[in-house]
């Protein structure tokens, strides 16, 4: 069957990372870009189911912007190089992790397969490639908005840059990369892509028929399989699944749930006992208030960093899709937004639209030594948020949104990206990762013996031998909570 648009390409060329937020995620940046080839074949259209090989699980989806070559480009200058374009189309670069393995960075088994490369339903033609909006649902949840302003390589870089070596021919497509939020699929789940407001590109993953025979390379979902196709160092979750399925693991963001869970219930007075018990001193997050002392938090650390404003990188760095906005679309399920504002209080680092996405994307809070924005209505969002001042002016008067998942200072803590931070009415305490369920269960321990205490301080014990308890409290104490049939 042709494709809606006519198109038939000798060759698609896609390249690997080329948005910021996508960069920024994989925590590297390249000094040039670099390419793969999906064969023709692959090439599909909106409407067409996308196949998830039997014995995979981890297919995901890369809402991209397809250029389709209009003329011949040999050896073409970046000047030159847009003459050579019939227009700009959505796509989606479909890829199954699972055989990864086999293809030794060819990408032919993961994203080769037949309709992995859906392009349409339009082709836009009088645009400005350097101004395009792109933005991808699952379900019905955005979850990937980015414009073509945070591009490590332009189109025209691209097309000069692959037309050195290797002629484009019309008809040929380039994909050009995608942004942060690229994740797993099941079937049922529909991905819908648009470029501008151009129409979506509407694709429904399905399961494959049994009865399949397995040839070569079978399926190898790895540990680090899985942290590629969810775009994060923790195993999280995905969009809603149409099944209904959860597919986050049960703590956020890669914490266990019996931990998350012990986490929930104890004070961070306890946690900060417990951490001095260890030899971690420096682990309150100090100057910073709830902005709702009703909740509570528990969450991995996603860093986000803000250095001195100068202008002329504020300028360079500060516009688009710049590091704040990308950080909150890289959030995921469970994570805290933990943000370096150097304790300056002159301007806010966060509003509340933000807020609204992180909170959309499933963060689990919001922390910051600086300021907040729309302060007002961080009382009505359902986000635990700690910060330091309100302050109704935007961050570019006091600072350059510069980097994410980094080290950062916040409120005199060093936090790490993937740190367990557990905040209540008092305040933010920050915990190692490898020392997060020992200290749960520890602290866990202490809030009991503390709740045993204090019954006997209420019926007019005094406090020596009883705190600390001496062997004849404490075997009370072991008495009291012997299980019952002991």
């Amino acid at each position: 069957m042709e494709h809606p648009l006519g198109l038939a390409p000798g060759k698609i060329i896609a390249v690997h990372l080329n948005y910021r937020s996508r960069a920024a995620e994989r925590g590297r940046t390249p000094d040039a870009p670099s390419y793969f080839l999906k064969p023709p074949t692959s090439l599909s259209w909106s409407g067409r189911p996308v196949v998830r090989p039997a014995g995979c699980e981890l297919l995901a989806f890369e809402g991209e912007i397809a250029v389709v070559i209009g003329t011949r480009a040999h050896r073409v200058s970046r000047e030159n190089a847009l003459e050579h374009v019939a227009g700009y189309a959505a796509a989606n670069d479909f890829g199954v992790y699972d055989l990864k393995h086999a293809d030794l960075g060819a990408n032919l088994r993961a994203k080769g397969r037949d309709g992995y490369t859906p392009v349409g339903p339009a082709l836009l033609t009088d645009v400005d490639p350097a101004r395009l909006r792109l933005r991808t649902w699952v379900n019905g949840l955005l979850v990937q908005d980015a414009s073509t302003e945070e591009l490590l390589f332009p189109v025209d870089l691209l097309i000069a840059d692959l037309s050195r070596s290797t002629t484009l021919e019309p008809g040929d497509v380039l994909l050009i990369g995608t942004p942060a939020g690229s994740t797993v699929v099941r079937p049922g789940d529909v991905v819908e892509v648009e470029l501008e407001e151009s129409g979506r590109l509407r694709n429904e993953i399905v399961a494959e028929e049994p009865g399949v025979t397995e040839y070569g390379a079978l399926p190898r979902a790895t540990e680090a399989a899985r942290q590629a196709a969810y775009g994060s160092a923790h195993d999280a979750g995905h969009p809603p699944s149409a099944a209904g399925r959860a597919a986050a693991p049960a703590g956020p963001a890669g914490l266990d749930e019996e931990t998350a869970a012990a986490l929930r219930t104890v004070s961070t007075a306890t946690l900060s006992s417990q951490l001095r018990a260890r030899g971690i001193d420096h682990h309150f997050i100090e100057g910073v208030r709830p902005a709702r002392p009703d909740l509570r938090m528990v969450g991995v650390a996603r860093t986000l960093r803000y250095l001195p404003l100068r202008e002329d990188v504020f300028a360079e760095r500060g516009g688009g899709m710049n590091a704040q906005k990308s950080t909150v679309e890289e959030i995921l399920p469970g994570e805290v937004l933990v943000i370096e504002a150097r304790g300056e209080h002159g301007s806010g680092t966060l509003g509340d639209i933000l807020a609204l996405r992180a909170l959309r994307r499933g963060a689990a809070g919001v922390v910051t030594d600086g300021g907040l924005r729309d302060s007002p209505a961080f009382a009505e969002l359902d986000l635990p948020s700690y910060y330091a001042v309100a302050h109704a002016a935007v961050l570019g008067r006091r600072h350059v949104p510069m980097d994410s998942q980094v080290p950062v200072a916040c409120g005199g803590v060093l936090v790490m990206p993937g740190d367990v931070l557990v905040g209540d009415a008092e305040g933010v305490v920050v915990i190692p990762p490898a020392l997060a369920a020992e200290v749960a269960r520890a602290a866990v321990t202490q809030e009991d013996e503390e709740r045993f205490i204090l019954r006997q301080v209420d019926r007019g014990a005094g406090i020596k031998g009883l705190y600390p308890m001496d062997e004849h409290w404490r075997a009370l104490y072991l008495r009291e909570n012997r299980p019952q049939g002991d």
